[in-house]
């Protein structure tokens, strides 16, 4: 799928097109340094900063290695790159069940992550790889930071819905509470 970038910012405008494609383990690298620079960009202000200073996108690189030698069970992850540099992913899969799951599915599919960096708001980059990691129409779950209402409102035009399941998060992280949004 390629996504022209005509509502790109000036820096990221070229005749280059965003492209997207599955993850390959040699992007480990480049998945573990957007992720990181993602959470810096998006929880600033939710957030304190030991929420991420602490970690090391190095950490994040080796846990990006070993998920994409094992991609999760009835999913997908997808790069969004320009210029030869990824500038997003998304990742979905089966639900997590089990013991340490506090709320049971509710839906066959979950979107466990969609990260776009901040230069690429507003392109068209964040749809396009939801798009790819959950098509339009399908039924799925997911979990979005309650007070980041610039992503629930993404994901509320995507026609997911907060189903009123909510969670707090892990104290190391702010206790940032989750809520569950349904489509």
């Amino acid at each position: 799928m390629t996504l022209h970038e005509g509502g790109a910012p000036e820096a990221a405008r070229t005749t280059s097109p965003l492209r997207l494609r599955p993850a390959r383990p040699d992007d480990a690298t480049a998945l573990g340094a957007v992720e990181h620079r993602c959470w810096t960009e998006t929880y600033t202000d939710l957030l304190p900063p030991a929420s991420w200073e602490a970690a090391e996108p190095e950490a994040g690189a080796a846990w990006w290695h070993r998920r994409l030698t094992r991609p999760p069970r009835g999913g997908s992850i997808v790069v969004a790159e320009a210029h030869g540099a990824v500038v997003g992913f998304a990742m979905s899969g089966r639900p997590h069940v089990g013991a340490h799951v506090a709320h049971p599915p509710v839906r066959d599919l979950e979107l466990y992550s969609l990260y776009v960096l901040a230069a690429w708001h507003g392109t068209g980059a964040g749809a396009a790889l939801l798009e790819a990691a959950v098509p339009p129409g399908t039924s799925a779950e997911l979990w979005v930071a309650e007070r980041n209402a610039r992503a629930v409102a993404f994901y509320h035009r995507h026609g997911f819905a907060a189903d009123g399941t909510r969670e707090a998060s892990d104290p190391r992280f702010g206790g940032l509470a989750e809520i569950r949004m349904v489509r």
